[in-house]
C-alpha cells in the first residue's frame, strides 16, 4: 500500500467543517452557499468558499452555475460523495447509540430510524 486507506479517506473529509457541508446536502438537501452558511455552525464565507472548492477538487460535489440574474450556483453530490453516506450515518449511530449523554438532552440511546424517521441508507 501507498498509504493507509482509513488515514486517506480522513484526509478527504476531516477538515473541519467538511463533514458538516456534507452532513446538510445528505440529510437537508441543502443546495446553495446561503444555506451552508446560514445552518453550518462558526463558518464564516472565506472558510465556507474553501471547503466547497476542496470538495470539489476532490471529486465530492459538483458545482453548476446557472445563467440568471443574479448568477444562481448550486452544489450537487457526485457519486464518490453519495458513498460517504453510509459512513457518515454510522458515526452518527455510534454517537446516538454509545454517547447518548452528550448527544441527547434525555441521556437515552436511539436508532437512526428513530431519530431520522426513515432508513438513511445510500441511494
Amino acid at each position: 500500500m501507498k498509504c493507509c486507506p482509513v488515514d486517506n479517506t480522513f484526509k478527504i473529509v476531516g477538515k473541519k467543517f467538511t463533514v458538516h457541508i456534507l452532513r446538510n446536502m445528505m440529510l437537508l438537501n441543502q443546495t446553495r452557499f446561503s444555506q451552508f452558511l446560514e445552518s453550518v455552525e462558526g463558518i464564516n464565507p472565506k472558510t465556507l468558499s474553501v471547503r466547497l472548492r476542496e470538495m470539489e477538487k476532490n471529486r465530492l460535489i459538483k458545482r453548476k452555475i446557472y445563467a440568471e440574474t443574479p448568477i444562481r450556483i448550486e452544489y450537487t453530490l457526485t457519486e464518490k460523495g453519495e458513498a460517504l453516506k453510509s459512513i457518515l450515518m454510522q458515526m452518527a449511530a455510534f454517537s446516538m447509540k454509545y454517547c447518548c449523554e452528550t448527544v441527547f438532552k434525555d441521556g437515552k440511546p436511539r436508532t437512526l430510524e428513530q431519530v431520522f424517521g426513515k432508513p438513511t441508507t445510500p441511494r
